[in-house]
C-alpha cells in the first residue's frame, strides 16, 4: 500500500471534486488496477495484493505523474454546482449571460448512452476566484432584483389592461364593414361604445 497527498487546492474542499480526480486518475490504469485506488479525505490511496508488485510499481509512477499536474484538471460541471453550492438551473444561466465563463467544452461517450455527452468546463483557480469573492451570492441577488422588477412590471401592465387604458380586445378582433370607411364618424360614438351600451 502506498499513498499521495491530495491538497485542498486540488479538491477546493469539494468531495465531488476528489471523486472526479480519483476518476481521472483511474482512467489512465489498467482494467485490474482501477479498483484499487481510492481518492479519500486528504489523500489517494493505492493497495494491492503482494503477488502484484510489478504491477503496483507501474501503477505508482503513472498516479505520481499525473498527481504532478492535478491542481490544473479542468472542473467538471457537478464538481462546479458543489464547490460554489449553486443548482444546475443557476449555472446554465449564469453560463448563458456570461457571468460564470467556460474554458471549453468536452465530450465524452459515457456507458449505457447511445451519443456522446457534451458539457462545459472551468478553470479551477476561476472556479476558486469565485469562490472566494462569494460571486455567487452576489449574482442570486440581482437575479432576485430583475425578478422583481419583471414581476413590477407585469403587474403594471396587467392593471393598465384592466383599467382599459390598452387595447380593447373586442376592437382588435372586429373586422370593419365594407362601407364603413365612406360612412361618416359621429362624435363620441367611442364614449357611447365603451359605456358597452350596445352590447
Amino acid at each position: 500500500m502506498t499513498e499521495w497527498p491530495l491538497a485542498p487546492a486540488a479538491t477546493l474542499g469539494s468531495a465531488v471534486r476528489a471523486k472526479g480526480i480519483e476518476r481521472e486518475l483511474r482512467a489512465r490504469l489498467p482494467w485490474a488496477v482501477r479498483t484499487h485506488l481510492k481518492a479519500e479525505t486528504g489523500r489517494i490511496v493505492l493497495q494491492m495484493p503482494e503477488g502484484e508488485a510489478e504491477a503496483f510499481e507501474i501503477a505508482s509512477v503513472t498516479i505520481s505523474k499525473t498527481l504532478q499536474g492535478i491542481e490544473d484538471l479542468p472542473v467538471l460541471p457537478r464538481e462546479a454546482e458543489d464547490i460554489l453550492t449553486i443548482l444546475t438551473r443557476e449555472r446554465h444561466k449564469w453560463l448563458k449571460d456570461g457571468r460564470l465563463q467556460s474554458i471549453g467544452t468536452r465530450t465524452v461517450k459515457m456507458r449505457g448512452r447511445s451519443k456522446a455527452v457534451t458539457f462545459h468546463v472551468f478553470d479551477p483557480r476561476y472556479i476558486e476566484d469565485v469562490l472566494d469573492r462569494d460571486l455567487s451570492t452576489v449574482w442570486r441577488e440581482q437575479d432576485a432584483v430583475e425578478v422583481a422588477e419583471n414581476r413590477r412590471r407585469g403587474a403594471g401592465k396587467a392593471a393598465l389592461t384592466r383599467a382599459g387604458k390598452g387595447k380593447h380586445k373586442d376592437m382588435q378582433g372586429r373586422r370593419p364593414r365594407k362601407d364603413e370607411g365612406s360612412r361618416p364618424r359621429l362624435e363620441g360614438w367611442d364614449d357611447f361604445e365603451d359605456e358597452g351600451l350596445l352590447r
